[in-house]
């Protein structure tokens, strides 16, 4: 053994020898990675420094952080102490925090007129921007992104206070959402809106065909109270990328804080030298979003909201023929098959039914869970529900926040009461609480119900509010039929160890959207279209068909080589020939014959017709014809 030693080290030193100088490539080697890496962090960073940087001024209430503590507040049945209501007999807007019923301030409601001359005066605008570069439009969404990105925290003190909603719950929905849309219009929103090329057909062989999209002009957007910064941001950034100009009609309920997100969108605007008017932001009610939906100025009319209100902006706009994309009312289900990951779903089942106390257009508002883990369900979710800490989102940490509409409570608690007396059961929550944390505001608890049956009025109208309803299935054909019969059909989501099984389940949902093994997913994938079908409303807005949806299509064909146009033969010139008819009739088989040998009894037909123009035509009995 000892002998051996000098042999082994000798060899030792020849392979290490051999080995050193790889040594010194992968020391190179890395010198270069590192170097590169260097280059790419200095270029962003003097990229990211090349997009300006907003200055956007905030009021006091604005910038506070927490809840205001003012002396005027709103009382339950939406009037001021001193008599002062939330309608529009006055000409304005009460603003005020749900949570807390403090007055946030009052904002004046604009006249049909009004209206009117912001529609036109964003169509002047929308003239000039539709001939921008996307090079521009892609500097103003970065703008704006940057805002968002160092304003993480203003944006969402801002939504609380107007929404009632906790912090978290706001950089989900606001933020998160917001920068993904952002994100992917950067990405992919001018490769969507490039020329598409088409087929010209066996015909005309010799064109090209393409479909252009060009800017609608002006989109009316009415949006709702849930989400102020995202809903009021969403449809902007896909009109203003499309080249188009803007009018959004805010809610009544997410009015103050629609001043401070205009002001962010007026600022970017303003360092590309886009126009103001190109976005315009305006108050008020019903007369309000009626005069936006029929000025005859609007190209299109975005509307999220209630089923109800849907119909009656789809009658308006019938006014003008002015198309219409209604995103509207659900009652999403979760399918939790008996071979599903309870410890990965019931997290999500949880944020899906209680974000946001509840108000998302697409949350859960029904758990389908099968027999055979039912129970187990139950089990896991309880707990978590009875520990769920609710109260003025800014005051303290709290999961469960605010329900934004007055009086959403109380109809919250009518669909439970309606649902307890013909027959389900209450497991947590549904009592409605008038108090909680600090001054009175409005609360709803977080609720589970179980028993829920289609005669119930909450198996059919949405809850929007904190209400977890259980129910059983025995089979996936149950499943399947339990989803399909309610009147909505907005998006849905199955979990299931097997994902073939799931895929198959999703595939019968007459839904807009399916997840698998997760929820809502699909929004936050913004190359997808979101909208749904039945009373859940129709047509898309995000993803390519959203983005396409902001322009008219133009269909385009032209010739594919200068020197082979398109000439009208003699035989098919005025006056037409006896043998006219024979000619195309053999053109017709030659060119869309059923196989080789129809397309070649055709080019015999057309033969004949040109060297035997005086024939007849022959009529052929059906039994030989080809």
């Amino acid at each position: 053994m000892a002998a051996g030693v000098p042999w082994m080290l000798g060899m030792a030193d020849t392979m290490w020898s051999s080995i050193a100088p790889l040594r010194v490539d992968f020391g190179m080697i890395g010198l270069v990675f590192g170097a590169c890496a260097m280059a790419i962090f200095v270029w962003s960073y003097l990229d990211y420094n090349n997009i300006p940087t907003l200055k956007v001024d905030l009021t006091e209430q604005e910038r506070t952080q927490g809840h205001l503590e003012q002396d005027l507040k709103l009382s339950k049945s939406g009037k001021h102490p001193k008599g002062e209501g939330i309608g529009e007999s006055d000409g304005q807007v009460v603003c005020y925090d749900p949570a807390t019923l403090d007055v946030l301030g009052k904002k004046r409601i604009h006249t049909k007129e009004e209206v009117e001359d912001k529609v036109r005066r964003c169509a002047k605008a929308q003239e000039a921007w539709a001939k921008t570069s996307f090079k521009k439009r892609r500097m103003l969404l970065k703008i704006i992104q940057k805002y968002v990105l160092e304003h993480q925290m203003e944006i969402c003190n801002v939504s609380a206070k107007d929404s009632g909603k906790p912090m978290l719950d706001a950089a989900f929905g606001e933020i998160l959402t917001t920068c993904e849309k952002i994100r992917w219009l950067l990405a992919e929103g001018e490769a969507a809106l490039k020329p598409e090329p088409r087929s010209a057909g066996s015909m005309m062989f010799y064109k090209s065909a393409r479909v252009e999209f060009h800017p609608l002009g002006v989109v009316a957007a009415i949006v709702p109270w849930n989400y102020p910064f995202h809903n009021i941001l969403n449809p902007v950034t896909a009109a203003v990328f499309a080249g188009c100009g803007i009018v959004v009609k805010v809610s009544e309920y997410a009015t103050w804080s629609s001043e401070y997100y205009e002001r962010i969108i007026h600022a970017a605007l303003d360092e590309v030298g886009a126009s103001r008017d190109l976005v315009q932001v305006v108050h008020g009610f019903a007369t309000t979003g009626q005069a936006l939906v029929k000025a005859k100025e609007i190209s299109k009319v975005v509307f999220v909201g209630s089923t109800g209100i849907g119909r009656k902006v789809l009658e308006a706009a019938a006014e003008n023929l002015t198309p219409v994309v209604l995103e509207l009312g659900g009652k999403d289900p979760v399918i939790v098959c008996d071979d599903a990951n309870l410890s990965q779903l019931v997290p999500i089942a949880l944020r899906a039914t209680y974000q946001s106390c509840g108000q998302n257009c697409t949350g859960a508002e029904r758990i389908l869970v099968q027999e055979g883990i039912y129970q187990k369900f139950l089990d896991a979710v309880v707990p978590t529900v009875r520990g769920m800490r609710q109260g003025a989102p800014l005051a303290g940490l709290v999961d469960c926040g605010a329900m934004c509409m007055p009086r959403q409570a109380q109809n919250v608690q009518a669909l439970v009461d309606d649902a307890v007396r013909k027959g389900a059961k209450v497991v947590v929550g549904g009592s409605l609480k008038t108090e909680i944390s600090k001054g009175q505001g409005q609360f709803y608890p977080p609720t589970i119900l179980t028993g829920v049956t289609r005669e119930m009025r909450i198996w059919n109208e949405e809850v929007f509010g904190p209400v977890m309803c259980v129910e059983r299935f025995a089979t996936d054909d149950d499943a399947v039929n339990l989803v399909n019969s309610n009147p909505f059909g907005l998006g849905s989501a199955i979990f299931s160890g097997s994902k073939a099984r799931a895929k198959a389940i999703a595939s019968r949902l007459k839904t807009g959207a399916s997840s698998i093994n997760d929820f809502a997913t699909t929004y936050l994938c913004q190359s997808l279209p979101f909208g749904g079908v039945k009373e859940s409303g129709f047509d898309k807005f995000g993803g390519v068909e959203g983005l396409r949806g902001m322009c008219y299509t133009k269909a385009v064909c032209e010739d594919r080589l200068p020197f082979l146009v398109t000439t009208v033969p003699p035989e098919l010139q005025y006056p037409i020939k006896p043998h006219s008819f024979r000619m195309v009739c053999g053109i017709v088989h030659f060119f869309y014959g059923v196989g080789l040998y129809s397309n070649l009894c055709g080019l015999c037909r057309l033969l004949k017709a040109l060297v035997l123009p005086g024939g007849k035509p022959k009529r052929v009995p059906p039994s030989k014809r080809d």
